[in-house]
């Protein structure tokens, strides 16, 4: 299997992390979403919309959309909960993260820190909504140790990817306590690398 991932990118990141936390082989192709890789004939060829991440199982087939493929990868693990409930409210925090926390959080991210915009000139809707969004989760998380039921799922996987290095989009992550405990518990339990 291999997977085509930016590092920089958090929706990479947590393909990757879900891989490596149920224990797959695989081979992670670096391919950068700034220098013109995505949109080659090859690449276009295997995802049209040009966006990575992007995996190629073993029989050819291929998949796009970080969660599409970290829920493809986790099934059967425990980061996918089999209680019914729990698994919805899963998918409902997914949801969430592709809706109405990335487009915000991690588009001022890539803006200041990949394209050098000061966080004075971003759209000011877009801070304002990535504020909205990390208010929502600092309140959700208050008191729980992890986004849905005791343990570690998909829904954390994804919401950590943006929300670790949200400071680098110019959001202050020290006006949220509860995210801050939350990121480290994460990091931990995935195995996921600070530095």
């Amino acid at each position: 299997m291999r997977i085509y991932g930016d590092s920089i990118s958090g929706n990479c990141l947590k393909v990757k992390w879900t891989a490596d936390l149920v224990g797959l082989s695989y081979q992670w192709i670096e391919t950068s979403v700034l220098d013109g890789s995505t949109r080659t004939p090859d690449y276009l060829a295997m995802n049209p919309a040009g966006q990575v991440p992007v995996v190629r199982y073993e029989d050819g087939r291929t998949l796009a959309q970080s969660n599409a493929i970290m829920l493809s990868l986790a099934e059967g693990s425990a980061l996918i909960p089999t209680d019914r409930y729990e698994r919805a409210k899963m998918f409902e925090w997914l949801f969430w993260e592709q809706y109405s926390h990335e487009p915000y959080v991690a588009v001022a991210r890539f803006q200041v820190r990949y394209l050098g915009r000061a966080v004075a000139d971003l759209d000011p809707k877009i801070v304002e909504r990535g504020k909205d969004a990390l208010r929502l989760l600092d309140e959700q998380l208050a008191g729980r140790a992890f986004l849905v039921g005791d343990a570690l799922t998909l829904a954390d996987i994804a919401l950590v990817a943006y929300t670790r290095v949200a400071h680098e989009g110019g959001f202050d992550l020290r006006g949220y306590p509860a995210i801050r405990m939350w990121v480290a518990r994460v990091e931990a339990a995935a195995r996921i690398r600070t530095a």
